[in-house]
């Protein structure tokens, strides 16, 4: 184990941010995934793709230590996630931050106090810093004019984007988005593409998208990597996805069902 944290740090220094080695996971009976590895750089958008129930999610709850592996490694900025006790997870969830489907605003709490929670749940009493940090988030996702309203009272895709502006305001250096086109109409879902883009450029942030939306994928990704049957099946770039001749991947990519008669 101590070569592997050595590695670790040494990659680190070189620009890895996030590596999964031999992730297993088993939920009863059923073997979601069965050795996953997996190594991100900093600022690198990363698409994670694949059928659905083959542990995409599951995938990324690892990285932000939701779900503890039955087997394997995960280390985030040189932290080893799983090794990690619940009161050492702070500084983790300050690197990383998780967009869920549908944002999970507070519905009770205007578009302000929900991308301020996280400011408040640190412990930041300057009301003058938060309110400051608010707007520069706020701005970042075009909701500045926003502010006042209550999660009901927006569309779907401001919602997802108050939840970026949420996962923006610690500083996190990693965003993991659940399907964040989900239920969006074309034009919304280009724009929470266009803010994927904006946040890597504008302040680095490294990203893994879990997505259905080839468009999408082609648009955002670095590079793509899909899950069959618990196993990164395919990791390329976008080009090497098209250009596959793998009857797996091009059935999957180009919407192509195997059911005949």
């Amino acid at each position: 184990m101590a070569a592997t944290e050595n590695s670790t740090r040494l990659n680190e220094a070189a620009g890895t941010f996030i590596e999964l080695h031999g992730i297993h996971k088993r939920f009863g009976r059923q073997e979601i995934l069965c050795g996953i590895d997996l190594t991100l750089k900093h600022g690198e958008t990363l698409c994670l793709i694949g059928p659905s129930g083959e542990g995409k999610t599951v995938t990324m709850k690892h990285i932000i230590g939701l779900i503890q592996p039955d087997a394997g490694d995960v280390f985030v900025a040189g932290m080893h996630v799983n090794k990690l006790k619940e009161r050492q997870m702070a500084p983790l969830r300050q690197k990383v931050s998780m967009l869920f489907q549908g944002a999970a605003l507070f519905d009770r709490m205007t578009v302000e106090e929900n991308v301020a929670f996280p400011l408040l749940e640190s412990g930041l009493r300057d009301k003058a810093e938060i309110k400051r940090r608010v707007l520069e988030a706020l701005e970042a996702v075009d909701l500045a004019e926003h502010l006042h309203k209550y999660p009901t009272s927006l569309s779907g895709g401001m919602r997802k984007r108050t939840g970026i502006a949420r996962a923006i305001i610690t500083r996190s250096e990693c965003i993991l988005y659940d399907e964040p086109n989900s239920g969006l109409d074309p034009i919304g879902s280009d724009i929470i593409d266009q803010m994927i883009l904006r946040m890597q450029k504008r302040y680095g942030v490294t990203s893994i998208i879990v997505t259905h939306d080839m468009r999408s994928v082609f648009k955002i990704a670095d590079r793509v990597a899909m899950l069959y049957r618990g196993k990164i099946h395919f990791l390329g770039t976008p080009d090497e996805l098209s250009a596959s001749s793998d009857p797996i991947v091009q059935d999957f990519i180009n919407g192509r069902s195997d059911v005949t008669g």
